[in-house]
């Protein structure tokens, strides 16, 4: 792992758990069931069906990054932890937190 030591990873990422965890409630929130009676009209309510179908999929991503998070939090201790499952590289500490459920530096996942 690079400059920052264990304590302070860990500490990131308490905090980017706690950021994501908003996040997917205001997801949850705006991907709730649309009401026929909430549209002034057929414009409206499809532009609010969209609005609803590009909230799914930012929720889906913040789940997804949360996971990784989870993950990361709970294999901190392991030696391999930071290191590139392919390269054995150390794996940039933004990377692990923007990325977190890629086990992969930037080089070998293209």
């Amino acid at each position: 792992m690079q400059i920052i030591n264990k304590e302070e990873m860990g500490n990131l990422i308490l905090k980017k758990i706690e950021r994501t965890k908003r996040k997917i409630k205001s997801y949850e929130e705006m991907t709730q069931p649309i009401a026929p009676e909430n549209s002034i009209g057929r414009i409206s309510r499809m532009d609010a069906i969209n609005n609803k179908s590009v909230a799914e999929a930012g929720l889906r991503e913040a789940q997804k990054v949360l996971a990784g998070l989870e993950y990361m939090l709970a294999n901190i201790d392991n030696p391999d932890f930071g290191k590139c499952k392919k390269c054995g590289t150390d794996i940039p500490v933004q990377r692990m937190l923007l990325v977190p459920h890629s086990p992969y530096c930037v080089n070998c996942s293209e």
